[in-house]
């Protein structure tokens, strides 16, 4: 029995993790979560905003963003989220065919495609 989601896991590659901390900690706001010593030494970092939990792991050979596939972040007040990321340079795009959801979509600093939405007050939980 499935009974919850404990991380999405991104690929980066080498020596992006300071790009990341940058985007994910200074942009988004989420903290940096350290990582067990064994699996420190592979690379990579691990974030975390209250129930959600972001792990950026290295991919040493042939790295390739994630363009299609993405965790969907829900926020709240995503018009601050927008002004905020593209204040620090990040272009978003607007989505709306998502019905009761306002949405964007944007790319972290290595190109992996990341998803924001908010209700809009008629979508159900």
């Amino acid at each position: 029995m499935i009974t919850g989601l404990d991380h999405v896991q991104l690929a980066a590659p080498p020596g992006a993790e300071g790009r990341l901390r940058a985007f994910y900690a200074g942009v988004l706001g989420m903290t940096e979560t350290p990582k067990p010593p064994a699996l420190a030494a592979r690379g990579g970092c691990w974030f975390e905003a209250g129930t959600v939990r972001l792990h950026l792991g290295v991919e040493s050979t042939g790295f390739r963003p994630a363009r299609k596939a993405h965790p969907g972040l829900r926020v709240t007040g995503i018009d601050a989220y927008a002004t905020r990321l593209e204040a620090h340079g990040t272009p978003v795009t607007w989505d709306h065919d998502l019905p009761g959801h306002r949405r964007f979509y944007c790319a972290d600093p290595v190109g992996n495609r990341l998803e924001f939405l908010e209700p809009d007050g008629l979508a159900r939980p």
